[in-house]
């Protein structure tokens, strides 16, 4: 049996768990590529929802959404702002995206325009737990003056996830790449899965990870695993590639433990990245300047 945990935490359940569905609510509209732009921006006007196809696997969140919103109105007043201030945002910032129906078919054109809309679906997200937890007076409220670990975090979580499913976004006729990387090596998306096109899939694939890299300055365990599974692994053109259940288990043992193994598992798996990169990608060097400035970060913590 898993320990209790502390009162003060398990206070915050409902509101962070509340919190985690209203996001996913929204996530699970702008996934469902069988629903319409225009009809995607009433669902967010509605307190539930029965539109999506019935492929997608959260569509059951927003057909019983009403209860979530039952549960919303029974939290402190203090958490609803929050809540109420991020879900509205993140909501904006994916109504704007599904306006461009080019940018949803070929990927935003600009790196710019692709880190927003990360920002949008994942930076927010690490905006508001933070304020909850602060509000809880669970965390220090000198972290909303460092808005940028903040971004960080959310930013090297999703663009790692972009690139993961590269396959299946491609397999639904979406992309997330951005046209202004992708275009530099194929002349349409669809390419880089061609197999006579495996190696300029790869480079492709290595200047979407050194954008990745740029945002690491928190350590992430999951993320920098998966990065490293995905670096030079043409498996990625081919299915959804995954770690295995027991690389899972052992990050979270790891990481819930203390910030020197957490930074160990960013040394070890950066060290893998530079021991996979190939000397004849364009980015070789590149890679392996990345790799070096998260090493030099850990020797000075």
């Amino acid at each position: 049996m898993l320990p209790l945990p502390p009162l003060d935490l398990a206070l915050l359940f409902v509101p962070v768990s509340i919190f985690y569905l209203n996001p996913r609510g929204l996530d699970t509209v702008e996934d469902d590529m069988t629903i319409s732009i225009e009809e995607r921006r009433r669902s967010h006007e509605n307190w539930t929802y029965d539109g999506n196809g019935p492929e997608e696997k959260d569509r059951e969140v927003l057909v019983k959404f009403d209860c979530v919103a039952r549960e919303f109105n029974k939290i402190k007043d203090q958490y609803k702002v929050i809540i109420k201030d991020i879900t509205k945002r993140m909501g904006n910032g994916m109504a704007d995206y599904a306006k461009n129906a080019d940018d949803t078919a070929h990927g935003v054109k600009i790196i710019k325009d692709y880190e927003l809309y990360c920002h949008y679906v994942a930076g927010l997200v690490g905006e508001g737990v933070t304020r909850l937890f602060i509000e809880a007076k669970l965390a220090n409220p000198a972290l909303l003056q460092r808005p940028e670990l903040i971004e960080s975090m959310g930013q090297l979580l999703q663009q790692t996830n972009i690139i993961r499913d590269v396959w299946e976004d491609n397999e639904h006729k979406q992309s997330f790449w951005p046209k202004g990387v992708w275009s530099k090596y194929v002349d349409k998306f669809s390419d880089l899965f061609l197999p006579q096109n495996r190696e300029k899939a790869l480079q492709c694939s290595s200047e979407m990870e050194q954008s990745v890299f740029n945002f690491t300055a928190i350590p992430q365990s999951m993320a920098i695993v998966t990065l490293e599974l995905c670096f030079q692994n043409p498996a990625i053109f081919n299915r959804n590639v995954k770690i295995t259940k027991g690389t899972a288990c052992q990050l979270m043992t790891e990481s819930t433990q203390n910030v020197q193994l957490v930074c160990e598992v960013f040394r070890r798996y950066a060290r893998k990245i530079r021991r996979k990169n190939n000397p004849s990608d364009p980015h070789f060097l590149d890679i392996n300047v990345a790799c070096g400035k998260i090493e030099r970060s850990i020797e000075s913590i």
